[in-house]
């Protein structure tokens, strides 16, 4: 009978014996997980939009591409002579009035706010912003058309560690008494959760949720917080004029209202979309630490200038924070693990 006996070795050394033992026992024991680090993540190609500034009216292309590991986010000014890179953080932002501006040599890029609150929801943390003009396009008002951009790109992992700045103790700062008290604050959470009241003493927008509380690791950036948008009172039109701002702003990029209801024929996207959208752009604001944080922020009728105090007042302690990552993502906290999903 022809079989595999004629062609098997009738003989072996104990050497070899032992081997084949050796090998047996080896594919019978379980093969042992090495469980993944939490990685960076970039985009997978570029992308692209053109649209207006909400404060300049200036006609501005914005193109989004892939970044190495630990680059950050940085903004390229591609429209001037000598093109001019201005990296994220903190002690770049140069003015706060009605935005966040960043600003690098004498360049500086208005309104990143809302393209920076959806690359922290999304947990991006390498990319490059071609910009042709100085302000970031308004595109719909909040940061849901800059999530469908990033998302459409499709975002990848990196090899190489996620850095986080884990907030260790409070870190608070205020500003005025009684009606006129703001304050914003951070406090140590293994996590991050946001929760913000606002306090407008205005019919149509006391009318809606005054208080709202976002936590990445149990809520879903993409569906309750990316399409709240910015905001405006006819009221206030004449003096942003006045003073340059607010030329590219319209009822299909900004919620207008007057002293008695909301003017976009649409209505509001969310019952409470003015309070989230102060969500919006606090994770935006927060966002230009560089980092992602992990941290509980608390805020009362804070803004773009409070915020930016705030993580300066952070840094300016070193025993308030630490740089950490996570060898093991298990480790991580909820809502970091993944990018969001679209809606």
């Amino acid at each position: 009978m022809f079989g595999w006996a004629q062609y098997w070795p009738t003989h072996f050394s104990s050497g070899a014996i032992a081997g084949i033992k050796e090998a047996n026992r080896a594919r019978t024991r379980p093969k042992v997980k090495i469980d993944p680090m939490l990685q960076q993540r970039t985009l997978k190609a570029l992308t692209r939009a053109v649209g207006v500034g909400l404060h300049s009216g200036q006609r501005v292309e914005l193109t989004l591409r892939p970044a190495q590991p630990d680059t950050g986010i940085v903004f390229r000014r591609v429209d001037l002579a000598v093109p001019v890179d201005i990296p994220v953080s903190a002690l770049a932002v140069t003015d706060t009035r009605m935005a966040s501006t960043i600003g690098s040599g004498g360049a500086k890029v208005h309104t990143v706010e809302h393209l920076m609150s959806a690359c922290a929801g999304l947990g991006l943390d390498n990319l490059y912003v071609d910009i042709t003009a100085e302000e970031v396009p308004i595109l719909d008002g909040s940061s849901a058309s800059f999530v469908f951009l990033l998302q459409s790109a499709g975002i990848v992992l990196q090899n190489a560690p996620r850095r986080f700045l884990r907030v260790l103790r409070p870190v608070e700062v205020r500003e005025g008494d009684g009606e006129n008290l703001k304050w914003a604050r951070l406090d140590p959470h293994h996590g991050y959760k946001l929760s913000f009241e606002i306090d407008f003493a205005h019919r149509v927008v006391d009318s809606t949720g005054q208080r709202v509380e976002f936590d990445l690791g149990t809520g879903s950036y993409v569906r309750d917080i990316a399409r709240a948008r910015t905001f405006g009172f006819t009221k206030d039109v004449e003096m942003m004029r006045a003073n340059g701002l607010g030329l590219g702003g319209g009822l299909d990029n900004v919620i207008v209202v007057d002293d008695y209801r909301v003017l976009n024929s649409d209505g509001l996207r969310y019952d409470d979309e003015f309070v989230k959208h102060k969500i919006l752009d606090a994770m935006g604001d927060l966002y230009l630490l560089g980092k992602p944080l992990l941290a509980a922020y608390s805020a009362f009728r804070s803004g773009h200038a409070m915020n930016n105090r705030l993580l300066r007042e952070l840094l300016a302690h070193q025993d308030a924070w630490e740089i950490v990552t996570f060898e093991d993502e298990k480790q991580a906290p909820a809502g970091f693990l993944a990018p969001a999903r679209a809606w």
